[in-house]
């Protein structure tokens, strides 16, 4: 794969346990993960990076730990809110998890502020369920790749991706992770970097460049 040879196998998402991966996935919501990372440090210097102590703490409090994400008061209701259904329903998230993929993404999309990338997120690196992250690079990398007018739809493109690839908990971290690195360093949303870039060959958009 074009992808891994040039990167290598990545395998990515910037959180050591479960319940950091789901703050994060949360708070990355229309930020980039530089600032989600000043909240992440605010948390964990308040040793607050627990769902349990997430229920626990006063809102204000959790507005001002998490303020560097941006849109720090929806974000602290949509964490407060996950938390209170969490253990509302469950004992814990190993309960949670125990439910198969379409019903588990179900119960998180109805969830407050929880999208599809932020619950397929909370699916593939948290549950360690097997299904793909649609984000920003990928949609932008895809439709460049297949030169459309319009951007891919999140379901349309997930849908694609998921016929192509080996069902593989493994390979989707690393696919995913692979658009991430891609979109970063060539396929920016401006001035891509074309003439570099692994996919150069395969992609209608760079071969018009």
């Amino acid at each position: 794969m074009a992808l891994r040879k040039r990167f290598g196998f990545l395998d990515w998402w910037p959180g050591e346990t479960r319940d950091e991966v789901i703050i994060g996935a949360i708070l990355t919501q229309n930020t980039s993960w530089k600032n989600v990372e000043k909240a992440i440090a605010n948390l964990r210097k308040e040793k607050m990076l627990d769902l349990k102590k997430i229920a626990g703490i006063n809102i204000r409090k959790l507005e001002v730990l998490i303020k560097p994400s941006g849109f720090y008061k929806q974000k602290a209701k949509r964490l407060k809110g996950f938390v209170v259904y969490l253990f509302g329903n469950y004992k814990n998230l190993d309960e949670l998890f125990d439910n198969g993929v379409p019903e588990l993404r179900k119960e998180l999309l109805s969830l407050n502020g929880i999208g599809m990338e932020t619950a397929d997120s909370i699916l593939l690196y948290a549950a360690e369920k097997p299904i793909f992250v649609i984000d920003a690079y990928t949609r932008r990398s895809m439709s460049r790749i297949y030169l459309r007018r319009k951007e891919f739809g999140y379901e349309e493109l997930q849908s694609l991706i998921l016929r192509e690839l080996p069902k593989d908990l493994r390979l989707y971290k690393d696919f995913h992770a692979q658009f991430v690195e891609l979109g970063k360093r060539y396929c920016r949303k401006t001035e891509p970097v074309c003439a570099e870039c692994p996919l150069n060959k395969a992609c209608k958009y760079g071969r018009l460049r």
